[in-house]
């Protein structure tokens, strides 16, 4: 990065010969793009991106007619967009994105026939996608997503006949898919992102002409209907996002047909089962996401795929015991989601020869028994998820998983609403260093916090509510300083807060409320900032913000 700092002089307009202006990159760079910037006649490229430049883009920039190269992008620019930048008939790339544009895409944009990048990403641009878009028949890279455009994709990028990238996604987007109306049209679409939008009716099955896509999203939008069989037809397909649609029916047999996939998603649909034993055929497939769909159950070949290491079957409805199957897989598991089904039993004790597991999801099923003493064996779990099972006895097991990691591995840790009776007295120094959030909520856990909790230093989410914790609150909670949430209500807490809570400067949410503390709330912030609910049910307790101490 260039570290050069100052104003955007007018002066330099007076350079009227320039053929190249190159300010990019000063992110020293602030002030307005001087109204005079029409003078340079003669330039051929203007490179104003990556500065902190605000203010509107002037009238006068239509005048310089030489222009072949605009980037004007990651700035503080707003306003509308000029209608004159239609003018510039020898533009290729027009660069806007990452500033605070308003208002509609100038019709007089579809005049540009010579430009081969368009970039309006991440403004804040309303109205419709203009109708004759499809006149830039040059055009390779079109991004106009992350803003607020409306209304219908004009059927007329069916004539894009060189584009290779096309994002619209994030927008409000609506009507059905248009293209491509005929087989050949859009011959080289590799990449298509419309994600993030209203879009509705059925996929078009049309699509399966697009031949050269790589990588698609259509997710979250209000696409209907069957999946078409045609999408099995785009064996250049590497990535497919389908997840968060009204989509129905079977996954087609011909998806067995793309081997290079590598990456499907179809969390959120009402896809039934069975899943096509064709699908076995997909040796490059790494991740599978068939997240809350009607399957009922994860077939045999799922755990024979030779390449997939993340398996997500959240809400499947999948009844019985977790299936033995997953114990040895040809690429080792690393993120396995089997939360929010109907499993039952404990958690197998060969669960943890899953040592490349980085994040496991049991949460919300109706496991029992306690853990095994094997996921100690767990070497990079990061993320572990149990919370709302039947899970009993201690969860000391969980507190030395990744002890081969300086600090252990685990980042995240939800063992809420579950029947852990005993373990948080083993939490040791050094095994949990790394830990950001940890909810262990709604258990029957009792007795004193450990003093070892002050190792925690990275913790930013602290949730003991609703057990039998006691004794005195432990000043040691005091040095978590990256603390923002604490969560210690209905539990049998004694004594009083600890003055060292004031130390917690980035605490916004705490609830010390229905336990049996005494004395004065320590005066300052940032206790004095909450309400008097995160105090309530603690008849000993006083001052601010409760009713004020008795002399």
């Amino acid at each position: 990065m260039k570290l050069m700092e100052g104003w955007f002089s007018p002066s330099i307009t007076l350079l009227t010969s320039l053929e190249v202006l190159d300010l990019g990159g000063l992110a020293g760079l602030s002030g307005r793009i001087p109204t005079s910037i029409g003078r340079l006649k003669n330039l051929r490229k203007l490179y104003l991106y990556g500065n902190k430049l605000r203010g509107s883009v002037p009238e006068s920039i239509g005048k310089l007619l030489k222009l072949e190269e605009l980037h004007m992008h990651e700035n503080r620019l707003s306003g509308f967009l000029p209608p004159n930048l239609g003018c510039l008939k020898n533009l290729n790339a027009l660069l806007l994105h990452s500033n605070r544009f308003t208002g509609s895409i100038p019709a007089s944009f579809s005049n540009l026939t010579n430009l081969m990048h368009l970039d309006l990403h991440d403004n804040s641009l309303t109205g419709h996608i203009p109708q004759n878009i499809g006149d830039l028949q040059l055009l390779k890279e079109l991004d106009l997503s992350d803003n607020l455009l409306n209304g219908e994709i004009p059927a007329s990028v069916n004539n894009l006949t060189s584009i290779s990238v096309m994002y619209l996604d994030a927008n409000h987007l609506e009507g059905e898919i248009p293209f491509p109306s005929n087989y050949g049209q859009m011959p080289l679409l590799g990449f298509l992102r419309l994600q993030n939008n209203q879009l509705g009716g059925k996929i078009p099955p049309n699509l399966g002409y697009l031949v050269s896509l790589q990588r698609v999203s259509l997710e979250n939008n209000r696409l209907e209907g069957a999946i078409p069989s045609s999408l099995g037809n785009l064996e250049a397909l590497t990535e497919l996002y389908l997840s968060g649609n009204k989509l129905s029916g079977v996954i087609p047999k011909s998806f067995g047909q793309l081997s290079h996939l590598i990456l499907l998603t179809l969390s959120h649909n009402s896809i039934q089962g069975p899943l096509p034993n064709e699908m076995s055929a997909l040796q490059n497939l790494q991740t599978l996401d068939l997240s809350f769909n009607s399957l009922n159950s994860i077939p045999r070949w799922v755990a024979e795929l030779p390449s997939l290491s993340r398996i997500y079957f959240a809400g499947c409805g999948i009844k019985g015991q977790i299936p033995d199957m997953l114990k040895s897989t040809p690429s080792p598991i690393q993120e396995l989601d089997l939360s929010a089904n109907d499993l039952t039993g404990g958690i197998p004790a060969w669960m943890g020869s899953l040592t490349q597991l980085y994040s496991l999801n049991l949460s919300r099923n109706h496991l029992s028994s306690s853990i095994p003493a094997s996921v100690a064996d767990f070497q990079e779990l990061g993320v572990l998820d149990l919370h709302s099972n039947n899970i009993t006895g201690s969860m000391e097991h969980v507190f030395k998983i990744g002890t081969s990691f300086p600090g252990g591995s685990l980042t995240y840790v939800d063992l809420s609403d579950n029947s852990f009776t005993s373990g948080i007295q083993q939490i040791s120094v050094g095994t949990l260093e790394r830990v950001v959030y940890l909810n262990l909520s709604h258990n029957l856990q009792e007795g004193k916090l450990p003093t070892s909790m002050e190792k925690l230093k990275a913790l930013q989410s602290l949730d003991l509510s609703y057990n039998k914790f006691g004794f005195g609150l432990v000043e040691a909670l005091a040095n978590l300083s990256h603390l923002e949430t604490l969560k210690l209500q209905r539990n049998q807490f004694t004594g009083r807060i600890p003055a060292e809570f004031l130390n917690l400067k980035n605490l916004k949410d705490l609830d010390l409320s229905d336990n049996l503390l005494v004395g004065e709330i320590p005066a300052g912030k940032p206790l004095s900032d909450f309400p008097q609910s995160c105090f309530t049910g603690n008849t000993g307790l006083c001052g601010k913000p409760l009713s004020p101490c008795k002399s």
